[in-house]
């Protein structure tokens, strides 16, 4: 085994502390999204059908958690409607629904970036440098 590719190893410790950060936004949006909608301020006394927005971030859940590089490319992308929903409500509505979207905006775009800095670190070509560096 490569000295890039140690556990013990610079790029290892960059790569789980950005799925660490991934992972941990991912789930903290998952939550937001959901009470938003059902309790906090929903858009219908009682909740809304918004809170079903929640299950598309489901499908990366597995392969953020298990650091796979192609779920951040992909999710990175997904992310973006969740930024934009974030910065149109955060103009649009009043109140507590303003400090959501204020939060909402702020965790997917820690998501963005932690998830593109992951597929960055971890491309093929790079890892293939790192590799023959440390040879």
């Amino acid at each position: 085994m490569s000295a890039a590719c140690r556990p013990a190893s610079a790029e290892f410790r960059r790569l789980h502390r950005l799925t660490l950060i991934a992972s941990a936004s991912l789930i903290a949006l998952i939550a937001l999204c959901l009470a938003w909608e059902l309790w906090l301020a929903p858009l219908r006394p009682g909740g809304s059908w918004l809170a079903l927005k929640a299950l598309p971030l489901l499908l990366p859940l597995f392969g953020i958690l298990h650091g796979r590089r192609t779920t951040h490319q992909w999710a990175s992308l997904l992310i973006l409607l969740y930024l934009l929903e974030g910065l149109t409500r955060l103009i649009s509505d009043a109140g507590t629904s303003r400090w959501l979207a204020a939060g909402e905006t702020l965790l997917a775009g820690i998501f963005f970036a932690a998830a593109l800095a992951f597929a960055r670190l971890s491309a093929p070509a790079r890892r293939k440098a790192a590799i023959t560096a440390a040879d």
